[in-house]
């Protein structure tokens, strides 16, 4: 994936009969700001990437709807059933102090704050209260979720993690 394009949601399937979209949006705390990107971009499950212009975004049940421009039934929307929806960097909201964007999160090296490598960050799972964090080394998973106490340092540059791990996380 391009340095410069961030994956923001997914495409569910086809809504209703005039080409809209039913979107699982990654950002479920600020569904509103989806209708503030002026282009999103759509990959189908062959890795195709096209451009889109927005619009139209509405709230559905844990969903967003959305029309985008050349979409206008629902057999031209199911061709990209099951795609990523993808924007670029620059398009983002500003991130706040210890805020980071679940793509530069994954792929991440995990150690101990005793220098034990620990294994790759493959995963992020959304609780109600924290993101977790599924840390795989080999066969093994480890789940950290994302508090202060236990994510100690995170350096997006050289794609390393520090954590403490604090007693039931082992």
């Amino acid at each position: 994936m391009s340095e410069d394009l961030i994956l923001i949601g997914k495409v569910i399937k086809p809504h209703g009969v005039k080409g809209e979209l039913r979107i699982e949006y990654f950002n479920p705390e600020e569904p509103s700001f989806f209708s503030n990107y002026r282009q999103i971009l759509l990959r189908d499950e062959r890795g195709v990437l096209k451009p889109f212009r927005l619009l139209k975004v509405r709230p559905h049940k844990r969903f967003l709807l959305v029309k985008l421009e050349g979409l206008r039934s629902r057999e031209e929307a199911s061709r990209w059933r099951g795609g990523e929806v993808l924007v670029r960097r620059d398009e983002l909201p500003p991130l706040g102090e210890d805020e980071y964007y679940w793509q530069d999160i994954l792929g991440m090296e995990v150690f101990t704050k005793e220098g034990k490598y620990l294994g790759e960050v493959k995963e992020i799972l959304r609780t109600g209260s924290n993101d977790v964090y599924v840390v795989r080394k080999n066969r093994k998973e480890l789940l950290l979720p994302a508090l202060k106490e236990v994510i100690l340092e995170v350096d997006c540059k050289e794609g390393k993690m520090v954590v403490n791990l604090i007693e039931g996380l082992t």
